[in-house]
């Protein structure tokens, strides 16, 4: 029958009458009851100090030879060094789902709560202040209670973040102007367009040539603008146009955004300059709105036009909050993907939104319509991925 032996081995200081070259010996077979007994020169508290650099080795004898297996060790070590990687993977994934659930949820909450006020009063520059007014009291909350480290801003940094700020205010008030006019889900079918603007604008001040695959993702998406615009029931001119000149804005905030990261020593990361803009979008907008449009928003004005103040402060509170918190988000997952993945991510995001408002205000689709919607979203798609495909160096 085959027996066991107890090697007690220490790795910490080995003499030098040890350093030969051992050779196996024949071994004698030991009962069992020498496996569970230590040796009388050594002491209990000791032996435990020294569990850590010393161990004992259970090995099978056959034949009188003894065979240590000192790989089981190492490969349970694995294991365990294995499974605690892949429990911190699946966290992380789950919170980055939970970040894309997030930024869809607020994304359509939003748009429905947005529209329902634009619905009832027309004021569109009025309600974007309302919305960088919140958005810069949330900034503010999150800088004083620690929430977020508060930045030190050059004066240099401010006026190269100016030109942002305007172009990230015009894209918020044309979209509210395109939301005001018509339907949600036909704002953000022609806001499908803005991979068209952002070749245009890349090429013209970053040098940044599209490859022949991007060109040809942008046809798909044009054709299906203007398939679903011909066939759109609520279409008029000002919502079109008001929501090309949100796509033209915003793309230029995007390449704008670009050229200023790009100088390290005024770089910031993107939360923190997506919050200098919303503060510095207020200040630039709150005159404006008083000078257009008058102070639109006091309750005594809301109750000579017959609506419900209550109901309506509480929509554009709601609306506010969900427009900064989906922005907000939408950077912090920004910093933990790829901006492919994120560019995937926003076009799944504009078909939930677009969906999401048609079943909730019951907007009547024609088949056309929804194909032209569905060809567009699927050129936007196409496009993120084909922005992968790198244009092959010329060579000399």
């Amino acid at each position: 029958m085959q027996a066991a032996a107890a090697v007690f081995t220490c790795t910490t200081a080995p003499l030098p009458l040890l350093r030969q070259r051992h050779r196996p010996l024949p071994l004698s077979p030991l009962r069992s009851s020498h496996l569970t007994t230590l040796p009388s020169n050594l002491s209990a508290p000791r032996t435990l100090r020294s569990w850590n650099r010393c161990s004992i080795i259970i090995s099978p004898i056959n034949g009188g030879t003894l065979r240590s297996d000192r790989i089981v060790a190492r490969a349970a070590a694995a294991s365990e060094e294995e499974g605690s990687e892949k429990g911190s993977s699946v966290i992380e994934v789950v919170q980055l789902g939970a970040l894309f659930g997030l930024w869809y949820l607020f994304n359509i909450y939003f748009n429905i709560y947005n529209k329902q006020v634009l619905k009832v009063l027309h004021f569109p520059v009025t309600i974007s202040a309302i919305q960088f007014a919140v958005g810069t009291l949330i900034v503010l909350f999150m800088w004083t209670s620690n929430l977020y480290k508060r930045p030190k801003i050059s004066g240099a940094q401010l006026a190269a973040i100016l030109p942002l700020a305007v172009v990230h205010t015009l894209g918020n008030l044309f979209t509210n102007m395109s939301l005001g006019k018509v339907a949600v889900s036909f704002t953000h079918t022609i806001k499908a367009m803005e991979p068209f603007f952002s070749v245009v604008l890349s090429a013209m001040f970053l040098g940044e040539m599209p490859t022949p695959w991007v060109v040809l993702s942008l046809l798909p998406i044009a054709g299906g603008v203007a398939l679903a615009s011909m066939t759109e029931a609520s279409f008029n001119w000002v919502g079109f146009w008001s929501a090309m000149a949100s796509n033209l804005t915003n793309q230029s905030r995007n390449v704008l955004s670009k050229k200023f990261m790009v100088k390290k020593e005024e770089s910031l990361d993107n939360i923190t300059l997506f919050s200098i803009i919303t503060i510095m979008s207020f200040i630039l907008i709150a005159p404006a709105a008083i000078l257009v449009e008058g102070v639109k928003f006091t309750p005594t004005y809301l109750e000579a036009a017959g609506l419900n103040v209550k109901q309506v402060y509480t929509w554009a509170l709601l609306a506010a909050i969900c427009f900064h918190a989906y922005q907000q988000v939408s950077y912090m997952i920004l910093q933990r993907v790829s901006p492919v993945t994120h560019s995937v991510g926003n076009c799944v995001k504009r078909v939930v939104v677009i969906v999401s408002s048609v079943i909730f205000f019951k907007t009547p689709v024609s088949p056309i319509n929804s194909l032209g919607t569905g060809i567009a979203l699927a050129g936007v798609f196409l496009y993120s991925r084909v922005k992968r495909i790198k244009a092959k160096p010329k060579t000399a």
